[in-house]
This record gives C-alpha cells, structure tokens and sequence, in this order.
C-alpha cells in the first residue's frame, strides 16, 4: 500500500496546475488492487477543506470526489465505513462534512451522542444541540 498525502489528491481533482496535474493522473492509474493508494482521514478532511474553501467546489462536487475514492478498488479510504455513513449525512441534509465525519466516527467508536453548538450539524449530523 502507498500512502497519499493531500497535494496529490487535490492535483488529481482540483486539475489547475499543467506542470502537476499529468504526475498525479499517472500515478493515481498506475495503483492496482495489489498495491493500493490510502487515504488517510486526516487527508481526506484537508482535501474537501481545499476543494470547499480554496477550489470553491460545490455540495455535489464533493460527493463526486468522496465517491470517487470510496468506490475505486485501488485506493483504501481509512475508516471506509464511518466515511460511507458521513457520506450518506452529507448527502442527506446541509450540514458540512467535517460534521458529518465527527458524528459517523463518534458513533462508530460507541458514543451514544454527539454535543455541539451548530445548529445544522444538531440537525442533518445526527448531533445534539448542547443548550
């Protein structure tokens, strides 16, 4: 397995860049299912901060990514399970990923809630308003 950190990624789907975007591509077609790309959380949630915040995608560009990568059998999405239940918020109401993710990996780890102030995330990320 071969580790991808978030530059990689956001070459892949952001494809802004000439000189990098070619690199990534080939890379990312040479993975195989005996030697496959993985994803860490943590890049996971830094490539949809890129794509939200500095590529300005919109809600159905970041399910198409998360999709992507979920669905490719050459990649290993870390905690692919609590990502697919995050997905499956994020695509159900308004609330942001990140939120989504934090309510998927609570419950996966056995929380029986999670608290926030964000009204959205209270309502579309299976949280609870913490009044």
């Amino acid at each position: 397995m071969i580790g991808l950190d978030t530059n990689v990624l956001v070459r892949f789907f952001g494809q802004d860049d000439p000189l990098q975007h070619k690199q990534p591509d080939e890379f990312l077609g040479s993975l195989s299912g005996v030697e496959p790309g993985f994803v860490a959380l943590v890049a996971l949630q830094e490539l949809i901060w890129v794509m939200t915040s500095i590529y300005r995608f919109k809600r159905n560009a970041v399910i198409d990514v998360l999709d992507h990568l979920l669905s490719r059998d050459d990649i290993v999405v870390e905690q692919a399970d609590t990502v697919r239940a995050a997905l499956q918020l994020y695509r159900a109401g308004k609330a942001d990923f990140p939120d989504c993710l934090i309510s998927s990996a609570a419950r996966a780890a056995g929380c029986a809630r999670t608290v926030t102030f964000d009204r959205i995330a209270a309502r579309d990320a299976a949280m609870e308003l913490l009044d």
